[in-house]
């Protein structure tokens, strides 16, 4: 029996970040899918076009009030969800992170009728639980969220037990990791790495993120300078924010002709392809969407030990895993993988295999549509 198509709504932070990418990827994949996903948000998520089918975009309006002393998005996002599910006759609404978004969908439902309410699905991606639930200015709003929404998922084991313990939840919780589903490059492998400046045998390490705290970017460069092969690599930054705050420690490090710096990049999938080894000193992750990123591509990383990092690679078999901290035993793994071609070709191939074994789109994103149906079929 073929099950009718979902009308889902979708809200996450759309700046460049894990969370906004895995959403904006579930977005399209769900509409791939048949289904009918509106984009509940500030501002169209980076990587959705402005033309693709099945998806719909909804902005919300935030009015900045002399009454208030900060500009409310809270309200403002409720109102918006609750005017799109009785526009469009939603029948979930998918947030990512519990504050404000599961915070604002709940307020939204209860602002509908029975009839029309929708069911609210949480996923969390790390900073409302190992950040925001340690302050007891949002853990009592975010523990509530979880309780109110129809089904919570979290993307890793890590963080599920983290959830667990620091915000005291005891309702079920399920485990749905990320996923990534890259596009074809634009440009050829040997194009970028000569825009790049690489020289024939120069090894390209490759770093993306956000660049926020968590992510180290002191350990980063750190890391580079500790490299005894000073002309045998260039580090390359996609970074989602701006570089400035750190191109002093570029110039302490003596690293301006090895580091090179793209800010807010789309086309992502141009750089990993050219890249050798991905390189990750994070002190703290739920998953780390670069590293899978990096994986599809068939390269290699180094990385901290840290969080959900093992769930997503294999040490010694996809990458080489290096405990938090130590720069020169992570610039050591590097430098094994770029003196040993054969076994980072090895790696790099056992990496993409892991990659579209445990977390492609065909193997995440069933498990999405499974869970909709599920909180639909449990409606009174």
């Amino acid at each position: 029996m073929n099950e009718r198509p979902l009308k889902i709504g979708i809200t996450c932070y759309p700046s460049v970040g894990g969370s906004g990418i895995l959403a904006s990827a579930l977005g399209e994949e769900l509409a791939r899918r048949g289904h009918e996903v509106h984009f509940i948000s500030y501002e169209r998520p980076f990587r959705i076009a402005a033309d693709s089918p099945q998806i719909f975009f909804h902005p919300v309006v935030i009015n900045d009030y002399g009454l208030f002393k900060y500009p409310d998005y809270t309200l403002p996002l409720s109102v918006k969800m609750a005017e799109v599910t009785r526009d469009h006759g939603l029948d979930v609404l998918h947030v990512h992170y519990a504050v404000p978004h599961a915070t604002a969908a709940i307020l939204a439902r209860s602002m509908l009728p029975p009839a029309q309410q929708p069911r609210v699905v949480t996923t969390l991606h790390g900073t409302d639980t190992t950040l925001l639930g340690r302050d007891p200015g949002y853990g009592p709003a975010i523990t509530h969220a979880l309780a109110c929404s129809d089904a919570v998922t979290t993307v890793s084991a890590y963080l599920q037990r983290e959830t667990r313990e620091l915000l005291a939840v005891d309702r079920p919780i399920d485990v749905i990791h990320n996923f990534f589903a890259p596009r074809p490059p634009r440009r050829a492998r040997e194009e970028v790495r000569r825009e790049l400046g690489l020289k024939p045998g120069e090894a390209m390490l490759l770093h993306l993120s956000n660049l926020r705290p968590p992510k180290r970017i002191d350990l980063l460069l750190k890391t580079a300078a500790s490299l005894k092969l000073r002309d045998g690599f260039k580090l390359v930054i996609l970074a989602g924010a701006d570089f400035t705050p750190f191109l002093d420690e570029v110039r302490r490090l003596g690293l301006e002709q090895r580091v090179i710096v793209r800010e807010k990049v789309t086309d992502i999938e141009d750089y990993l392809q050219a890249a050798d080894v991905g390189l990750f000193t994070s002190e703290m992750e739920s998953f780390c969407l670069s590293i899978l990123e990096t994986m599809c591509f068939g390269c290699p990383s180094v990385a901290t030990a840290v969080g959900g990092i093992p769930e997503v690679m294999e040490d010694g078999v996809t990458g080489l895993l290096v405990p938090f901290g130590d720069t020169d035993g992570m610039a050591r793994a590097v430098e094994s993988l770029i003196q040993d071609p054969a076994r980072r070709a090895a790696m790099g191939q056992a990496a993409r295999t892991r990659a579209g074994k445990l977390f492609s789109a065909d193997a995440i994103v069933p498990l999405y549509e499974a869970l909709y149906r599920r909180v639909c079929a449990a409606r009174t």
